[in-house]
């Protein structure tokens, strides 16, 4: 289940996704969150559905690692799911007891289903195609309007970006010390749920410790090569807007006008 975790993991391939601009990519990235929350029906979803799959086949990204980081949330999926069909009044389709199931239930359930599975979809197809480094620099981009307000933009992007570098790390560390706690005996998947959490203690204290050794690795490793902060830096390769990033953002505003179109006329 550790290993499942994709989030913040980036996968090496050559694709028309890959070399998109980062800030494109952000921008697109929250225009489709944005979309998926604009939309009220299965239309809507099909849409941006249809879409969401251009984006995967082009990025040339495996769907099966793409579905594999849905494992993760997959009792959340089942629990918002199961929360939707019983508690939603309708037109009953099966009644046992005090329990019944409407289609305004299910059509629901499914429907929230589907808008939290493109939202996981959509949020990792970013950090899959993107490198820590140019994210970061994309973020600091976007927000560099904010620097006339003495915002500091280079902090808040290299936080983000340091947070989606150091998930796969701390995920590897979670699995060898549970691994290695298995070898000695631990037993992480019998019991009650209080009995469960009890055991995972033996995992947290040392993926704390290990957590503030590698931020103290870190911090050594930049101080060691004079990093001083985003004033007076400059970059091996500058960003600039090519012609696949124009049709990309004119692809994203004609998604959204369809997808507000679709709301208010269908």
């Amino acid at each position: 289940m550790i290993r499942d975790i994709t989030l913040g993991q980036y996968y090496a391939a050559e694709s028309v996704v890959h070399r998109v601009d980062p800030r494109v990519k952000i921008i697109a990235t929250l225009l489709f969150i944005a979309e998926l929350f604009i939309v009220d029906d299965f239309k809507g979803f099909i849409l941006c559905g249809g879409a969401m799959a251009l984006a995967v086949a082009a990025s040339k990204v495996p769907l099966g690692f793409i579905m594999r980081g849905l494992k993760p949330i997959l009792f959340i999926l089942m629990f918002t799911f199961v929360l939707n069909i019983f508690m939603i009044d309708g037109h009953i389709l099966v009644k046992l007891w005090f329990i019944k199931i409407t289609k305004e239930g299910l059509l629901t359930a499914a429907f929230m289903a589907i808008r939290l599975i493109l939202l996981i979809i959509g949020s990792s197809l970013l950090t899959f195609t993107t490198k820590p480094i140019i994210l970061t620099d994309g973020i600091e981009k976007l927000l560099a309007p904010l620097k006339a307000f003495k915002v500091p933009t280079h902090e808040i992007a290299m936080m983000m970006s340091i947070a989606l570098r150091f998930i796969p790390t701390l995920i590897e560390e979670t699995d060898k010390i549970m691994k290695a706690q298995q070898a000695r005996g631990a037993d992480f998947e019998s019991g009650n749920i209080m009995q469960r959490a009890k055991a995972l203690i033996p995992i947290l204290v040392p993926l704390f410790i290990s957590a503030f050794q590698i931020a103290q690795d870190l911090a050594m490793a930049m101080e060691a090569r004079c990093y001083r902060g985003g004033t007076g830096r400059t970059r091996m390769h500058a960003m600039k807007l090519m012609r696949r990033d124009y049709f990309v953002a004119i692809g994203l505003v004609l998604l959204l006008g369809l997808v507000i179109l679709e709301r208010i006329y269908l």
